[in-house]
């Protein structure tokens, strides 16, 4: 095998597919939930439809263009890992929507019929209606097209028009190129939401009755008055065990047993009750015998006196203050509406909204019960909508993304990924003048979106929305200029300092990178803005935009400290630059790789070359220690200045850096942990090098007490990183190796090939001051 085959990503191997498959398989066999069946027996096709594709070299995966007779533009359904199964995702059997058009039209119910009606007389001013309401959606991009072939018709584009219906033609009897109709018009361009009204209310419909509350609720209204009567009964008699002789106490004991009997076959979820040692129980058994007419054995006898002495002791006896005060409280309890419950109520709230879209104003859907849902449900007006509920509702909350963040809708960097191509959607359909064509390819550009990225090897790129031919086509309607420009920057700049400021110590998912990189392209930026590269897939080059983004961070943290820490040399990076980019215009084609980066970052990167994972994501950490991940970049070219202030961010992140390392302890696989926690110290140097030297030093000031506030082996563990930052603060280097004084100071990095330092857990005994070294 030769030392190219040697180094092919596993990941993109059959075994792979063939382990995602097992584990579909699994999990459809022995998981207890049956929509999770369902689900991972939908997955376990999909897996297969990769293999066989595989197989038989209708898939090329690893390719931009991996299902055999498909081009680049057509959305392929992508499983996990980026792998292609080889179905389109506008194919498949016709969708609801599309049947019922045919309906409409009069004609056979197949794509090939639907697509030719549309282009009738009859069929465009359908298509023309749509326009102009914009009461439709576009779920994946090639649902656009049609009303693409439409605006051009009546702009008196026929011939690109007719250019458009060629390219689709081949594809018209198998893909989707047909809107869905919608009750409303498409979201506000203002506002984002994270989920549907729609989606909110699935989530509510799937929120069963939880067993152990009700289980509960069942033991406070069921069993425990019955051990009431029971022990009331008892308590007739002289003594435990001595029964009256009259009979009417063993016909009122009989009946009680009926009702037991009873009881039980109706209230089945506590099963306490069966348990002989429990008090219900001892007390049961033995009026079993004493209405059988049996004396009480010695062992019984003693279990039975034990049972009423200790309930007595411990509650009172039944109709005593402090037991009737206790059952009060029990039967409070046991009286509020359980979630299952309250839930349906919102739910009902939630069915007069608008479904596909969010909702405007959560509080009215989460307000306590009315008198007239009381009359309805039973449920005690007043009652209040349990937080578990109110924070799925809250998601469907439509407002500024920034508003989002601060209500905690948007937890993370990653789903503020997910929310941003609604914003840059309207920013970069501000482009065109047409109202109807702007609201058209905003619907693309969502609908793109949501496509998933392919897995790529040498270099390759994903799709861009360019590409596709309906937005081709009307790409000459694109305004340029300031009047497109300054949207744009303005956008990027608002959304960068919102990252950074809401998430300072998290990476930028690759996802709100490419968001990003389109309004940077759009403001004219020049800027390059890199994504995350996967180790396992990592081919050992790096593209020209790297090292672009490199020559920013040069620009910006040149005799920094963040320079200083991570032992770099920004004027040969500038230097760099300069030449490879003086190089490209030589030639007459475009560089797709920079191979001085490259031979940089592993350089940088220390013994282990090129190949393992480990090995790979040394090289890939030194450059986004090079480039910082675009934060230079941000600040430089966007101009990105976060509120409040780059100390603040400072702290911030070292607080993340301390939470992950508590997670370091005990963990058997911390190595994933480890690695986030050094991305997290990175982003606090990056933002301590922007703070002057005073703010640095009142930083250092404060990180002692940051660590101090969590378990002591934090403190413990990050020692030796906090000794090293110290150490360079105060003019002083590492050694070659990463390490000072003698491995008591310590560069902080997320990969190795050798085992990582912050790896094992301290003693008990290295509980000290890391500011005291």
């Amino acid at each position: 095998m030769n030392e190219n085959a040697e180094k092919q990503p596993l990941i993109a191997a059959p075994s792979y597919a063939s382990g995602q498959l097992t584990k579909a398989f699994t999990t459809a066999l022995t998981h207890q939930d049956a929509g999770t069946r369902t689900r991972a027996q939908q997955r376990m096709r999909r897996w297969r439809d990769v293999l066989d594709g595989m197989a038989d070299g209708r898939l090329r995966i690893g390719s931009r263009t991996p299902v055999a007779g498909f081009p680049a533009w057509v959305t392929p359904e992508v499983v996990h890992g980026g792998f292609a199964t080889g179905s389109a995702a506008a194919g498949g059997p016709l969708l609801p929507y599309e049947t019922e058009a045919a309906r409409e039209a009069g004609v056979p119910a197949d794509r090939r019929a639907l697509f030719d009606h549309f282009l009738t007389e009859s069929g465009l001013v359908t298509l023309w209606d749509l326009l102009d309401s914009g009461r439709y959606s576009v779920a994946v991009p090639e649902e656009a097209a049609l009303l693409t072939v439409a605006w051009l018709v009546r702009a008196g584009e026929v011939p690109r028009a007719l250019e458009l219906v060629g390219a689709l033609d081949p594809f018209a009897g198998r893909l989707r190129f047909l809107p869905r109709p919608s009750d409303v018009p498409g979201p506000d361009t203002l506002a984002v939401h994270r989920r549907t009204v729609a989606d909110v209310g699935q989530a509510l419909a799937r929120r069963g009755t939880n067993t152990a509350v009700e289980t509960q609720r069942e033991a406070l209204t069921v069993w425990l008055p019955f051990t009431d009567e029971l022990l009331a009964h008892w308590l007739e008699t002289t003594g435990p065990g001595e029964i009256p002789a009259d009979g009417d106490w063993l016909e009122r004991g009989a009946e009680l047993l009926r009702r037991y009997r009873l009881l039980a076959q109706e209230h089945t979820l506590c099963g306490k009750h069966r348990r002989p040692k429990e008090n219900l129980a001892v007390l049961r058994d033995a009026l079993e015998e004493a209405v059988a007419g049996r004396p009480l054995e010695a062992r019984r006898l003693g279990l039975l006196r034990h049972a009423v002495t200790s309930m007595v002791r411990k509650r009172g006896t039944p109709g005593s203050e402090r037991h009737t005060a206790l059952r009060h409280r029990q039967a409070g309890q046991a009286a509020l509406p359980s979630h299952h419950a309250l839930a349906q109520v919102v739910l009902s709230r939630l069915s007069g909204l608008p479904q596909h879209v969010g909702a405007a104003d959560v509080a009215p859907l989460v307000t306590p019960v009315t008198q007239q849902e009381h009359r309805e449900t039973g449920l005690p007006a007043g009652a209040e909508i349990p937080a578990a509920i109110r924070q799925v509702v809250e998601a469907a909350l439509s407002a500024p993304i920034g508003t989002l963040v601060e209500r905690g809708v948007v937890p993370s960097a990653e789903v503020l990924a997910e929310l941003v191509p609604q914003l840059v959607a309207a920013t970069t359909a501000q482009a065109y003048e047409d109202e109807s064509l702007r609201t058209l390819m905003a619907a693309v550009y969502r609908a793109f979106r949501n496509r998933r990225s392919l897995l790529l090897l040498d270099l390759e790129r994903q799709v861009r929305i360019e590409e596709l031919p309906w937005v081709q086509a009307v790409a000459d309607r694109r305004e340029s200029g300031p009047a497109t420009e300054e949207p744009a920057l303005t956008a990027l700049r608002r959304l960068g300092e919102l990252a950074v400021q809401a998430f300072p110590g998290t990476l930028l998912p690759n996802p709100l990178v490419r968001e990003l990189g389109v309004l940077a392209r759009q403001a004219d930026l020049g800027a390059a803005l890199v994504e995350e590269l996967a180790a396992d897939i990592f081919m050992g080059t790096f593209g020209p935009k790297f090292l672009r983004a490199a020559r920013d961070a040069a620009e910006l943290l040149r005799g920094t400290l963040y320079e200083r820490y991570y032992g770099i040399d920004y004027a040969a990076v500038r230097n760099m630059a300069v030449v490879e980019a003086g190089e490209a215009l030589t030639r007459s084609y475009g560089a797709r790789t920079s191979p001085g980066f490259a031979r940089l970052c592993t350089e940088l990167a220390g013994p282990g070359g090129y190949g393992s994972v480990a090995a790979n994501g040394k090289i890939i950490e030194q450059a986004q220690i090079l480039t910082t991940h675009n934060l230079a970049t941000l600040v430089l070219r966007a101009g990105i200045l976060p509120e409040p202030g780059w100390a603040d961010l400072a702290c911030r992140c070292f607080r993340t850096v301390c939470v992950l390392t508590a997670r370091v302890h005990g963990n058997p696989r911390p190595l994933g942990t480890i690695k986030d926690a050094a991305y997290a110290w990175r982003q606090m140097l990056f933002h301590l090098s922007l703070c002057t030297a005073d703010e640095q030093q009142r930083v250092l000031g404060q990180l002692d007490d940051e660590a101090a506030r969590h378990p002591w082996h934090v403190a413990a563990r990050l020692a030796p990183a906090l000794a090293g930052l110290r150490l360079v603060v105060a003019g002083g280097s590492f050694d070659g190796d990463g390490t000072a004084d003698g491995g008591r100071a310590r560069r902080l990095l997320g990969w190795s090939t050798d085992g990582h330092w912050l790896r094992p857990d301290p003693s008990p005994g290295a509980r000290l001051n890391p500011g005291h070294l």
